[in-house]
């Protein structure tokens, strides 16, 4: 067998590898050492590459950027300061009609400034929407799947762990890839809130339960809403402030949010010697998972180049005519497709070493093709079986009468938007670049 037929049939192989259950990890590290033994015909070569990519793989400073994040994102959401957040948002939205949905979406696009998980999210507004708008007689579809759906700007509006990992994968800026997400992050946020108010006017039974008057009773004032978010305000203002004025590095804009967010969080009073623990096992658990992904794609990435995937896809792309939209267009399709079935850290891990290159050849900016990866793979946190969004609420929620099922169905409107936005973003490639180019 030539290298490049080695090359596809261990691609062929590594789906099934993980369907029946052997950690994506693993199951890549185990094909490229296969790969390579089998392309170059010695093993002790292929036993170096492992020690190599162990050793090389994330060494690098910038990957010191993934635990600091993490830990910021953490001790922000055992800080109250999600609740906070809904509460004024809540209070300043309380006379517009489908105001909490709005609320909802606006405080987790601020909550996804600091927290860069969409899973952080979805358990946080969880806890604190979906209840204040069910008691509001707002329709418990409409409340899950709104959670759901708005969760996953934490993905996408920096700093996002996906964009970390994909920069990483695409030896790309962090600094360029936060910079980026900027943008979009707020264009689908605000797509997001104009599907809610149309809803609202056009179609209130589908927001509102029938026959019920929405009144919501705050006693918030302007002082007291500026104290809630002044906290919040200052950490944002802090990370990405230092980090797009280029005083600190992506690196150091993590270490800086996370000693803000523990100062935060001390001050509320929220830390205590249990919930302390449990951050720093959780910041080492993520974060050790994810640097071992990373090492196993270093590992991946090389099989791929030996065999010389990359170059042949891209020829036959090129043979086919496909042009560059017609080969966004089915790179999105499998993407989608694979997040049914797949976690979006595993999704990037497969695709973008075999995509990435062939999107550079063809004239891609990088920058632009990740956050139409990004987007992508986050859809695939929306859609069953696997929607990871959607089991997070569930898991979250105290009502056993809200089924999964009506969660994937209340977020349907909402993979419908990120769908359009995803196609807006495809062919106006500034919308993406145009910050990141003055970074």
């Amino acid at each position: 067998m030539s290298a490049l037929e080695i090359g596809l049939v261990l691609i062929g192989l590594l789906l099934p590898l993980i369907l029946i259950g052997l950690h994506i990890g693993i199951a890549l590290m185990l094909l490229s050492f296969v790969g390579v033994w089998m392309m170059r015909g010695n093993f002790e070569l292929a036993t170096k590459l492992v020690s190599l990519t162990v050793y090389g793989g994330i060494s690098d400073y910038i990957f010191a950027t993934i635990p600091m994040f993490v830990l910021m994102g953490l001790l922000i959401s055992i800080s109250n300061v999600g609740k906070d957040t809904f509460d004024v948002a809540e209070w300043a939205l309380r006379k517009i009609k489908g105001g909490l949905g709005v609320a909802t979406v606006l405080s987790n696009t601020v909550f996804a400034a600091v927290t860069g998980i969409s899973i952080a999210s979805a358990a946080v507004f969880t806890r604190v929407a979906v209840p204040e708008m069910i008691r509001h007689g707002y329709q418990p579809k409409f409340a899950v799947g709104t959670v759901a759906g708005s969760s996953i700007l934490g993905m996408l509006i920096p700093p996002s762990l996906l964009l970390i990992i994909y920069g990483v994968l695409a030896e790309e800026s962090i600094g360029r890839m936060f910079v980026a997400g900027v943008i979009p992050g707020l264009l689908m946020a605000a797509a997001f809130m104009a599907m809610i108010l149309i809803a609202a006017r056009v179609a209130p039974d589908t927001v509102i339960v029938p026959g019920h008057q929405v009144r919501v009773d705050h006693h918030e004032t302007l002082g007291s809403a500026t104290v809630k978010l002044m906290p919040l305000v200052a950490l944002v203002v802090l990370v990405l402030g230092g980090l797009y004025s280029g005083y600190f590095t992506p690196t150091e804009a993590g270490a800086v949010g996370a000693a803000g967010a523990l100062v935060v969080t001390v001050l509320r009073r929220r830390l205590t010697g249990e919930n302390s623990r449990q951050v720093m096992r959780e910041t080492g658990y993520i974060s050790v998972g994810i640097l071992f992904l990373l090492i196993a794609a270093g590992m991946y990435s090389r099989m791929l180049t030996m065999a010389g995937i990359p170059m042949e896809v891209g020829n036959l792309i090129a043979h086919l005519g496909l042009g560059v939209y017609g080969f966004l267009a089915v790179y999105i399709l499998l993407v989608l497709l694979l997040g049914m079935i797949l976690d979006s850290t595993s999704i990037l891990l497969i695709v973008v070493p075999i995509a990435a290159p062939i999107a550079k050849s063809m004239g891609l900016d990088l920058i632009h093709f990740g956050v139409i990866s990004v987007i992508a793979v986050e859809i695939g946190l929306l859609t069953p079986p696997f929607g990871i969004s959607a089991f997070t609420v569930k898991s979250s929620l105290d009502d056993d009468s809200i089924k999964v099922e009506t969660i994937f169905l209340g977020a349907l409107p909402y993979v419908a938007i990120m769908l359009l936005v995803l196609a807006f973003i495809v062919v106006v490639p500034g919308s993406t670049t145009w910050l990141a180019r003055s970074f």
